[in-house]
């Protein structure tokens, strides 16, 4: 019998999204034989029943869009705000996808994504997922689809700033995505030379990032790029916080839900306030934002959305379901979602790439 498959995505918007919908379903249509529905807007688009044809002409001309073509939203199934209350509609998940006679639901989404999907599993759907997010922070994949456009997009800023930092004499501090892993700013920071690169994982001395600049300033170099992770914090302020952090973190963890979206834009302007004072030089900030998850994926985001919705594809042909479709080299692996949802992929503080960037003598404040 004809396969019946549906798919969303969910989370933020990432470069990539649109190239793994049209891998997993010019293979599921087209090489398969099956039909294909997606839902708007997330979990959110199956629960109220919104559909989004996805066969014919419809996967023509997206694989170079950014963005998602289903859109989304970041609802949690059972965390659902509906008439001004929060609901579980997990039930009402489960009778949307019987109704349409869905096979299976393939979701495209980043860690939140992942735990989601896992309860949808749990409640007993057919469910395979693809790992999205330019965070690269999903568990047990080697790289997630957006992170390479972003790690473009992140390097050319730091590019940027190099001449104006150099003209003016000045700090410039670059904020970079990435709250709970620092890889992106570790990506762009070696391919951009920065001169400091503070990620979540190495917490930092400030004053240990001030005196790295002055001895740039007296080697005759009086500028420095300084490119921080969003979520970077420091020794001291990681002291402070530890205590409260954790309670806040088992509260969330006993009552099942995720902890909120944190904006972290204080913590990059109070840094470079200090590196101002204890340095004398003039300090100035760069925050890239949603920028780096704009605009069209690269080659090799194209490349990898479409190895892994294929396979997804494959994965549905045989009956295997429960999986997530993980990168392993040139080749993909399907991995049980109960291994990965709840995990959290950061960088090694003894990764290769930051015992190269020390090498070229890189500070990261320890």
């Amino acid at each position: 019998m004809t396969k019946y498959i549906g798919i969303l995505t969910a989370g933020g918007d990432s470069p990539g999204l649109n190239a793994a919908i049209r891998g997993v379903g010019k293979a599921v249509v087209g090489h398969y034989g099956m039909h294909l529905v997606g839902f708007r807007d997330g979990f959110r688009g199956l629960m109220e029943n919104r559909t989004a044809p996805l066969e014919g002409g419809q996967l023509s001309g997206i694989l170079t869009l950014g963005g998602t073509i289903l859109g989304t939203s970041r609802d949690k199934p059972h965390k659902m705000p509906v008439g001004g209350k929060i609901k579980d509609m997990t039930g009402v998940i489960v009778e949307n996808y019987h109704a349409h006679g869905l096979d299976c639901l393939v979701c495209l989404g980043g860690g939140g994504t992942q735990k989601n999907a896992l309860r949808l599993k749990e409640a007993g759907l057919n469910i395979i997922t693809l790992p999205k997010t330019i965070d690269n922070d999903v568990a047990m994949t080697d790289i997630t689809f957006g992170f390479d456009t972003a790690l473009g997009i992140a390097t050319e800023a730091v590019d940027r700033l190099h001449s104006t930092a150099h003209s003016h004499h000045r700090i410039i501090v670059v904020e970079i995505m990435g709250h709970r892993a620092g890889w992106l700013a570790l990506g762009a920071g070696i391919a951009g030379g920065a001169d400091v690169i503070l990620i979540p994982e190495i917490p930092y001395d400030v004053d240990s990032v001030a005196a790295a600049i002055k001895r740039r300033s007296r080697g005759g170099k009086p500028f420095s790029i300084v490119a921080v992770a969003e979520g970077a914090i420091s020794v001291q302020e990681q002291a402070r916080q530890a205590a409260l952090e954790n309670k806040k973190v088992k509260k969330a963890k006993d009552a099942d839900v995720e902890e909120p979206e944190i904006i972290y834009a204080d913590r990059t302007i109070k840094l470079a306030q200090q590196l101002e004072a204890l340095t004398g030089l003039e300090a100035r900030i760069t925050i890239l934002g949603h920028l780096q998850r704009g605009g069209a994926p690269s080659a090799a985001d194209r490349i990898l959305s479409t190895r892994l919705g294929t396979a997804a594809a494959d994965l549905i042909a045989e009956g295997r379901y429960g999986f997530m479709v993980a990168a392993r080299g040139e080749a993909t692996e399907a991995v049980p979602l109960e291994d990965v949802a709840g995990k959290v992929k950061t960088v090694p503080i003894d990764h290769p790439w930051v015992e190269s960037a020390r090498r070229v003598e890189t500070n990261f404040g320890d």
